[in-house]
C-alpha cells in the first residue's frame, strides 16, 4: 500500500507551522545538502532521480538545473505557484498546509545552481496562500534557514513574495517573469531561455511548486529511492486532483502510472447515482478529453500521450451522462478565450471566433459547416501562436469534435442538446 510522501505532514494539526515540520523531518534533507553534498552532486542526484517537472511540461527537472550556468554570476529562481489551469488544486494544498516543504526544496536547488535571490510568484486570488507563504517565510528567517550563511554555511539566500494579478498566461514561465519584473504578463521568445536570459536579464531557474516539494525527499533518501515509485520513465509520486462528478472530490497522492480507473473509482468513490462516466479531462483543462476506453491508461506522461492526452498538471475531472460535451467545449473555450493575453492574431482573434461558432450551436443557432468551421479554426491556432498557448486551448476543441460529433450533429440539426431530448 503506497503511502503518501508529499502530503504526509497535511493531514496534522497545524500543519503548515515550522514547529511542526521541524517535529516531522523538516529541514533535515537541507542540512544534509548544505553539509555533505556539492551543487554538482545535487545536481546529478536529481537527474538520477528521474524528477519531471509537475506544472503541466514534465521536463527533467535535473536537466534544468544542469542548463544553468557555472560562472559565479548574479542568478535568480523563481517558484511558480499560479496554478491558473481549470480543475488544478494540488499547490494551492502544499502552501496552505505544509509550506515548509517548499521553502526546503528551494532553498537546496538554489544551492544547486548558486542561486542567492528567490521570488514566489502567487496568483492573486489565492489569498491564503499569500498569508501561509509571508508567514512561512518569516519563520524560516527567524531559524536561519533563509538569509546569510544558511545553518553556519557559505551559502545565502533570500526568499520573497510576489502577487500576480490573476492571469492565466502567467503560468507560462516567461510570462511570470515579465509580470515580476512589473511589465504585463505576456510570453517572449524562446530561444533564449529563462536559464540564458529570465528575470532582469538574467539566467534564472523557474520550478512548479509540485516540483520543489519533491527535492527534499530525494535528498533524504536517494535518487534510487525515488526513482523506485512510479514508472521507468515517469518517476515519483504525483498529487492528482479529482473533481466532477465522483462522490470524494480531492487530493490524492499516488504514484506515477497508477490507473486511471483506480484513481476514479477506489480513492475518487466513483460516480454518483451509478451514471455512467461520458468523458473525463485527464491533466487540466488544457488537455484532450478520454472516454471509458481509456479508464484503464496508466496515469504518467508516455502513457497518456500515446491515448491522445496528456499528464498535465494531474487534474482529474470526471464528466457523466447527462452533460452536454457541446456545453462543456462552449465553455472551455470562453475561459481561454478571456484569458488570451492577445499578443498574437491567432490567438487573440481565433479564440473569439471559436467561442461565437460554439454559442451559436449550443443556442440552437448552428449551421450546416459548423463543424468544419471549428476544425478550420483549430487547425489555424494549433502550432501558429507565439507560445504553447494556443495549443492548450484548441486540443479540448479538437478532442470534443473528433469524440462526440454526434453531440454537435444533433445540435445543429435539431437546434436542441441530445442530452436533454
Amino acid at each position: 500500500m503506497f503511502e503518501p510522501i508529499l502530503l504526509r505532514r497535511t493531514t496534522l494539526p497545524r500543519s503548515d507551522s515550522i514547529d511542526v515540520y521541524l517535529a516531522n523531518g523538516g529541514y533535515r534533507a537541507l542540512e544534509k545538502a548544505l553539509h555533505e553534498l556539492k551543487p554538482q552532486d545535487l545536481i546529478d542526484l536529481v537527474k538520477k532521480s528521474g524528477l519531471r517537472g509537475r506544472g503541466g511540461a514534465g521536463f527533467p527537472a535535473g536537466l534544468k538545473w544542469g542548463f544553468m550556468p557555472k560562472e559565479n554570476v548574479q542568478k535568480y529562481l523563481c517558484v511558480n505557484t499560479d496554478e491558473g489551469e481549470p480543475g488544478t488544486f494540488k499547490d494551492r494544498v502544499l502552501v496552505e498546509k505544509d509550506p515548509h516543504s517548499i521553502i526546503e526544496g528551494v532553498i537546496i536547488a538554489a544551492y544547486a545552481v548558486g542561486v542567492t535571490r528567490a521570488f514566489v510568484y502567487i496568483r492573486g486570488e489565492f489569498f491564503l496562500g499569500v498569508k501561509s507563504w509571508i508567514k512561512a517565510i518569516a519563520d524560516a528567517y527567524q531559524r536561519g534557514y533563509l538569509g546569510k550563511n544558511i545553518l553556519g554555511s557559505d551559502f545565502s539566500l533570500d526568499l520573497t513574495v510576489h502577487r500576480g494579478a490573476g492571469a492565466y498566461i502567467c503560468g507560462e514561465e516567461t510570462a511570470m517573469i515579465d509580470s515580476l519584473e512589473g511589465r504585463r504578463g505576456e510570453p517572449r521568445l524562446k530561444p533564449p531561455y529563462p536559464a540564458q536570459v529570465g528575470y532582469l536579464g538574467k539566467p534564472t531557474l523557474v520550478h512548479n511548486v509540485e516540483t520543489l516539494a519533491n527535492v527534499p525527499h530525494i535528498v533524504l533518501h536517494g535518487a534510487e529511492w525515488y526513482a523506485s515509485i512510479g514508472t521507468e520513465r515517469s518517476t515519483g509520486p504525483k498529487i492528482f486532483c479529482v473533481s466532477g462528478d465522483v462522490f470524494r472530490r480531492g487530493v490524492y497522492e499516488l504514484p506515477l502510472g497508477t490507473p486511471l480507473r483506480e484513481v476514479i473509482y477506489d480513492h475518487a468513490g466513483g460516480v454518483p447515482n451509478n451514471k455512467r462516466i461520458k468523458a473525463i479531462i485527464p491533466g487540466g483543462a488544457s488537455t484532450p478529453f478520454l472516454t471509458t476506453e481509456h479508464l484503464d491508461v496508466p496515469m504518467d506522461f508516455e502513457s497518456l500521450a500515446a491515448a491522445g492526452s496528456a499528464l498535465g498538471t494531474g487534474a482529474i475531472v470526471v464528466i457523466n451522462e447527462d452533460t452536454c460535451m457541446v456545453d462543456v467545449a462552449r465553455r472551455t473555450a470562453r475561459f481561454f478565450a478571456h484569458e488570451s493575453c492577445g499578443k498574437c492574431t491567432p490567438c487573440r482573434v481565433g479564440s473569439q471566433r471559436i467561442v461565437q461558432v460554439l454559442e451559436d450551436i449550443e443556442a440552437g443557432r448552428g449551421r450546416v459547416g459548423d463543424i468544419e468551421r471549428l476544425q478550420a479554426l483549430c487547425e489555424g491556432i494549433a502550432g501558429r501562436t507565439f507560445c504553447p498557448f494556443g495549443d492548450a486551448m484548441v486540443a479540448p476543441i479538437r478532442s470534443s469534435l473528433a469524440r462526440f460529433a454526434d453531440e454537435y450533429q444533433y445540435h445543429i440539426q435539431h437546434g436542441r442538446c441530445m442530452v436533454a431530448a
